[in-house]
């Protein structure tokens, strides 16, 4: 039984020290870090990207009047030249009708004529080009048949 006179002594065990927790948390900071630092880049880019695209289609529409532009003159001097022929050939007509018929300008020829000489002309411009020749093949021409890829 229990009395209580008798000392009795508790033993409290020693505890030891304990070592600290390892923090979960010690690579979130850089973590962190490192995602602002990669989400500004990305913003950056997507920026730039912006002003690339915006700086080409400016270039695109700057080309595509220019073009346009280069078109409607060329339409004009194709119409400026075919008036002026067209004026020729009346004053041609119109001199023919003023000289008499048994003499004929040496210096006109009939259309019939130039067609002639023209296509003459184009056809022996065509036979005098001839093809350069194709170059020799070199080592890096070769096919290495290891690197050929077959597909199905």
């Amino acid at each position: 039984m229990l009395s209580w006179t008798q000392d009795t002594v508790i033993a409290i065990p020693q505890t030891l020290p304990q070592p600290k927790p390892k923090s979960k948390h010690s690579m979130l900071p850089i973590l962190i870090v490192l995602f602002l630092v990669s989400y500004g880049l990305m913003s950056l880019l997507a920026v730039e990207q912006d002003r690339t695209i915006a700086s080409q289609r400016w270039l695109i529409m700057s080309l595509l009047q220019d073009s346009t532009e280069l078109s409607g003159l060329k339409g004009k001097l194709i119409q400026q030249q075919r008036a002026q022929a067209k004026t020729q050939a009346e004053a041609g007509v119109h001199s023919q009708a003023q000289t008499p018929s048994n003499q004929v300008p040496e210096t006109q020829v009939s259309p019939d004529t130039q067609e002639n000489n023209v296509q003459r002309n184009h056809h022996t411009d065509k036979a005098r080009k001839t093809v350069p020749p194709k170059p020799p093949l070199g080592v890096a021409d070769l096919v290495d048949g290891r690197r050929i890829a077959n597909k199905i």
